[in-house]
């Protein structure tokens, strides 16, 4: 993940006619969270349809469209994966009860 990242973070200023994430980066954040959405869409309908290959691959093409919204906010897989060792050891209940609501 963490060199995902850094590729993802060396490409944001490139040319958007040659690098599909330059190209995202170019677009801006409602294209960049659009795609996002897109791609969490489908995971839902391979998940629904039971085939493990394509959950697989509809999940990489997830985590990789979360990790360019990430880098649009300046943020990095790191940060998320230190929120979830913080959950960890903690009842999913008790987490979600202690969020500002």
């Amino acid at each position: 993940m963490a060199r995902l990242a850094e590729v993802i973070a060396s490409r944001r200023g490139g040319d958007p006619d040659k690098s599909y994430v330059a190209r995202l980066f170019h677009k801006g954040t409602d294209t960049i969270l659009k795609k996002v959405g897109e791609e969490a869409t489908e995971v839902v309908i391979a998940a629904k349809d039971g085939d493990p290959a394509k959950i697989v691959y509809e999940v990489a093409d997830l985590w990789f469209h979360s990790i360019v919204a990430l880098a649009q906010f300046g943020l990095t897989p790191a940060q998320v994966i230190a929120e979830l060792e913080r959950r960890e050891g903690l009842s999913g209940l008790t987490e979600f009860a202690s969020r500002p609501r």
